[in-house]
């Protein structure tokens, strides 16, 4: 990379050890979070995190992200180069160091970089640590170096290959089958963190690359607008009504730190904040997000009694003031402390002030400088609030009309005996026939049957003082039992699982995503805490002679039709499911009810973005996107009833 400024020192000097390697391969989900897929892929984000410190230094613009043959991740940046000079506590090279000892890095001292994405410096130790091999090329000081490591050893000394004039780090590595259940790289979930680093550091180029298929499948971002444009495009994915036109961008520095928020709202009843620490997801929040909710608050109401638009004594909520909003917040800061490795939740107390402070004095004046944006929200907001003291209402109105019943659980509900939550199970059935034949087939210790008919209410386009009065929502929060919206409080749950149960149909998807969108909606505690699954009953039933195989998918019958009849000249008899009710208790039990054999999806909260525009495109009001999203997705769907 070529560049006018002189470089400040990041040479060998700047990389200090702490300790050593071993302890990675051992417990490995103490510095990844899991040796399952989300695992595999944190591989890839440590090595860009690397990359993107080199960005927000100021010595990279472009991020080149390769997903090779056989599942391989080569990433290439331009950047300065890590350190090949002899590092002095060890008498290695400094790269040898940073890719061999934990807690070894150039982001301890406070020179090498002032602010750090992989804080904890053992990224690239952890990644090397974690592969069957791994490979590191740098270009710095004029020349280009080379080095190869096997499971965490190095197995070639870092060598000079050649001369360049250019500056920069490839690492190039195999995840380690020893280590992982699961080495496929899926390539929209790197696509969707690659694209918040774009977002996040406006103007710096990230390519993703996927090169195993027969033709090279790529995307190259780059977003001047940073922040705001991550608004501008969540807005634009959900189809979303937007309340006004401009994108209200705010920012501050202080000492050591900055931040910066985007947002804009829209007619919808849900808020979407996405919060960012370093580059990282906050995915729990933290201190910056608490931050800029207490001052949002503060300054919508101060807005709200100075203009006399709130009566004496009204008063604003947060939920309120956040109804229909999207805010991205993003933070910098020299000293980020977490929760732990996995970056989840910012700890900082001083960067809660800064952002509050700053939206307090910033939002302030743009609320004075555009009286007739800060009326829209006010107006929005308002609304949200009488909506709220209804549906306090209507709550109030289901407790005593609850205490005045004989038995407060819903009357379909067929509960189980055991009263120890850890154990238990409800099923949500489609139908009262389905239900039926689950009730039968159940094991009455454990599992819970609650039978539903009709279509219920899509919250999507209704507010909660709605579901409070909708008769098909009602009994699933009644036998869930831990409250809804703002009364949530997850430790009540009445059953470790939620189990959505619905045909295999058109009408049975339209169940499902109707149930889906009200736990995302109004119960996502739930889904974080991975309490809620759908049920996978079988499509086909296939019998010779007294052999007998269910199958789930197509594919999967023909497995079957092959295992009956090797010689070919037997008959196989294939029933068709076209719903759960076609199936007597004993085939309910033995096929989707009993743990031993049945196959169920948990539903897991991997990308908030992604299913907070899902929703909003297949349920919301626009019909365009919604058109546009089943165009683009029908070549995913395997089996289809019309």
């Amino acid at each position: 990379m070529q560049t006018d400024k002189i470089m400040e020192q990041y040479d060998e000097s700047e990389i200090q050890v702490l300790e050593g390697l071993e302890a990675v391969r051992k417990r490995p989900g103490m510095y990844i979070g899991s040796t399952s897929s989300k695992g595999l892929h944190h591989l890839v984000y440590e090595i860009v995190d690397n990359s993107i410190d080199e960005s927000l230094a100021g010595y990279c613009t472009h991020i080149e992200v390769d997903i090779l043959p056989g599942d391989i991740i080569r990433v290439t940046d331009n950047g300065r180069g890590i350190p090949v000079g002899i590092q002095q506590q060890t008498g290695l090279p400094a790269v040898t160091v940073v890719f061999t000892i934990l807690h070894a890095g150039g982001k301890f001292g406070g020179g090498g970089y002032k602010v750090s994405g992989g804080l904890h410096g053992v990224g690239a130790s952890v990644v090397n640590a974690l592969s069957e091999w791994l490979e590191v090329e740098v270009k710095n000081s004029g020349h280009l170096y080379r080095q190869r490591f096997e499971r965490g050893n190095a197995v070639t000394d870092l060598e000079q290959v050649g001369d360049t004039k250019e500056t920069g780090t490839m690492v190039t590595f195999k995840p380690d089958p020893e280590m992982f259940e699961d080495l496929h790289y899926d390539f929209e979930t790197l696509h969707t963190r690659l694209r918040e680093e774009a977002f996040l550091n406006g103007g710096t180029r990230i390519t993703l690359t996927d090169l195993r298929g027969e033709e090279p499948v790529r995307d190259s971002m780059c977003y001047e607008g940073g922040i705001s444009s991550f608004v501008e495009w969540i807005h634009a994915r959900k189809g979303a009504e937007l309340l006004h036109p401009e994108i209200i961008y705010i920012s501050a520095q202080g000492e050591d730190n900055t931040a910066e928020v985007a947002m804009q709202y829209n007619d919808g009843y849900s808020e979407l904040i996405l919060s960012f620490a370093n580059n990282v997801n906050t995915g729990d929040g933290g201190t910056h997000e608490e931050g800029f909710k207490m001052a949002l608050t503060k300054v919508i109401n101060d807005y709200g009694r100075r203009m006399n638009i709130l009566k004496e004594g009204e008063k604003l909520s947060g939920d309120d003031v956040r109804e229909g909003l999207t805010a991205v917040i993003s933070v910098k800061l020299t000293d980020a402390q977490f929760e732990s490795q996995t970056k989840a939740k910012l700890n900082n107390s001083e960067i809660r002030s800064l952002v509050a402070g700053m939206v307090t004095e910033k939002l302030a004046i743009f609320f004075e400088e555009n009286p007739s944006v800060a009326r829209t929200i006010i107006d929005k907001s308002m609304t949200a609030s009488r909506a709220r003291e209804a549906a306090r209402k209507a709550r109030e109105l289901t407790r005593r009309k609850s205490a005045l019943e004989s038995a407060s659980l819903p009357g379909k509900l067929a509960d189980c005996s055991e009263r120890d939550n850890i154990r238990t199970e409800l099923y949500i059935v489609e139908g009262d026939s389905a239900g039926g034949s689950a009730k039968d087939g159940r094991d009455r210790r454990f599992q819970a049957i609650l039978p539903l008919w009709g279509k219920m209410l899509n919250v999507e386009k209704a507010r909660l003082d709605k579901v409070y009065g909708n008769e098909k929502l009602l009994p699933v929060i009644t036998a869930v039992g831990c409250g809804v919206g703002p009364d949530l409080d997850p430790d009540k749950i009445r059953y470790n699982k939620i189990v959505i149960m619905a045909d295999a149909d058109v009408d049975g998807s339209h169940i499902r995503t109707l149930l889906l969108t009200f736990f995302f909606r109004y119960m996502r505690p739930l889904i974080e805490r991975g309490h809620i699954y759908i049920a996978q009953p079988p499509l086909f039933k296939l019998t010779r002679g007294k052999q007998v195989r269910y199958a789930y998918s197509d594919p999967e019958r023909d497995k079957y039709i092959a295992e009956l009849n090797p010689e070919g000249t037997g008959k196989v008899e294939i029933q068709r499911y076209k719903g759960l009710g076609e199936m007597d208790p004993h085939q309910l039990w033995e096929t989707t009810l009993d743990p031993e054999n049945r196959v169920m999806l948990q539903v897991t909260m991997e990308d908030a973005v992604k299913a907070d525009e899902t929703f909003s495109i297949l349920m919301g009001e626009k019909v365009q996107p919604r058109k546009e999203f089943i165009e683009q997705n029908a070549q995913y769907v395997k089996n289809l009833d019309i």
